[in-house]
């Protein structure tokens, strides 16, 4: 692609504002775009920027509002996410607390996460048509068994010897998966064969005793904790491939799993908001360095759900962005975001327009698709992965600058001492 090259004014979309709770008329040209579709993912090119979120808060309300989505489908642990649900349904439990403990990988330890939670409960309390939530991933940020068991476990009262080899290698958030992987390692193979040999014998069980368990319980029970357990013994299967340094193999395991989960949603919700980093949600094969194509959540659901799938990606300027780097776990939180690379996706909707704004690819006149199917590539992060910009989404919008969202303070207080520990390093630069 021509790296001075550009849409025209004719594919630029304005957006008025990022404010979730401003007037929803700007984004009325969704209507065409959204159509019938059961599933509306809306990507991210990098977690925990404010702009990202605040956004996503503002299209999940107009799915809901003036599209009657039902349920929003977010990237974080789908065990965990029962106390989010329970909590923005009218539950009890104090607002805080949920952010910590039902939102893994830090996802709910920033104020936008907050303002969009207490959106969703205020419109759950005086709505007929409430909206739920649910998490899409594996459990313990990708790092611990033990919230999937200690689930499993309360709902079958199997199992209890299998936590105490998953306690061994337990983290107690994200920032402790490096020594959580590392325990895990240690253990010799007979006991990490039991585990998953134990796990499976669990499937057998809730499975052989279904009618007994719906009876004693209810199917609605008996079916969340089928899932529970699918999505722990996904994680099992996903520390044993990176143990064997079988990366591929972990990230295919993921992908598949939050796949399943997003369909057993949808086999309960009319339609949802699906909410995850662009890498996950596009219709598009991932690439790591040093690996081949990985097959992406958006593929599983594109082959799935067909028509009624539709993806909304992002791109961005400048500004801030998660570090990737390994002094992430040292409280260096974010790392600046140059201006993109010349030729690359995030590039050419730079030099369109030099505000927030969006484009429909669906309906580009054939000189505007013609420069977008030049694109080599998207950043996601500051790394930067090949792309069929067109193939992997429906729609771009496009952020002129990103920046860190800011903590929230009363979640981090009921975090792990490690987590406040990171943040505290990092928190000062942010002020």
């Amino acid at each position: 692609m021509n790296a001075s090259a550009q849409l025209s004014d004719e594919a630029v979309i304005p957006l008025l504002t990022l404010d979730p709770a401003a007037a929803l008329d700007d984004l009325a040209w969704l209507d065409r775009a959204v159509g019938d579709a059961r599933v509306v993912a809306i990507g991210e090119s990098a977690h925990y920027n404010a702009e990202f979120l605040r956004f996503r808060h503002r299209l999940v309300r107009y799915l809901v509002e003036r599209h009657g989505f039902s349920a929003h489908a977010m990237e974080t642990g789908f065990v965990e996410g029962a106390l989010v649900d329970d909590w923005v349904l009218g539950g009890d439990g104090e607002l805080d607390e949920v952010m910590a403990a039902g939102l893994t990988s830090l996802m709910g330890l920033w104020t936008p996460i907050r303002e969009h939670l207490e959106w969703m409960s205020g419109h759950n309390s005086h709505s007929e048509n409430p909206v739920g939530f649910h998490g899409i991933d594996m459990p313990g940020s990708l790092s611990s068994l033990l919230s999937g068991l200690d689930a499993v476990i309360a709902y079958t009262g199997q199992g209890a010897h299998l936590r105490e080899i998953a306690a061994a290698f337990s983290a107690e958030s994200a920032f402790t998966a490096p020594a959580a992987l590392a325990a895990y390692a240690a253990l010799d193979t007979a006991t990490r064969d039991a585990l998953t040999a134990g796990l499976a014998d669990l499937t057998a069980h809730l499975t052989a005793n279904s009618l007994d368990l719906v009876r004693s319980t209810s199917i609605t029970a008996y079916d969340r904790a089928r899932r529970e357990l699918a999505t722990t013994v996904a994680l099992d299967g996903m520390v044993r491939a990176l143990a064997r340094g079988d990366f591929r193999s972990m990230m295919f395991a993921r992908e598949a799993a939050i796949a399943d989960t997003v369909e057993w949603i949808l086999e309960r919700e009319e339609r949802i908001v699906l909410t995850a980093h662009n890498a996950h949600v596009q219709r598009w094969p991932g690439s790591l360095p040093g690996s081949g194509p990985l097959t992406s959540v958006g593929l599983h659901l594109a082959d799935r759900l067909g028509g009624d799938y539709l993806v909304v990606g992002t791109t961005s300027g400048t500004g801030r962005t998660l570090n990737t780097a390994p002094d992430f776990y040292d409280g260096v939180l974010f790392a600046d975001l140059e201006p993109p690379r010349p030729g690359s996706l995030d590039a050419l909707m730079a030099a369109t327009h030099d505000g927030l704004f969006a484009t429909d690819l669906r309906t580009l006149s054939p000189a505007d698709a013609a420069v977008v199917d030049a694109v080599p590539d998207q950043r996601l992060g500051v790394q930067y992965s090949p792309v069929d910009a067109r193939k992997a989404y429906d729609v771009l919008v496009h952020f002129p600058h990103v920046s860190a969202a800011e903590p929230d303070r009363a979640a981090l207080a009921h975090a792990p001492a490690e987590v406040r520990e990171a943040f505290g390093k990092w928190e000062p630069e942010a002020v």
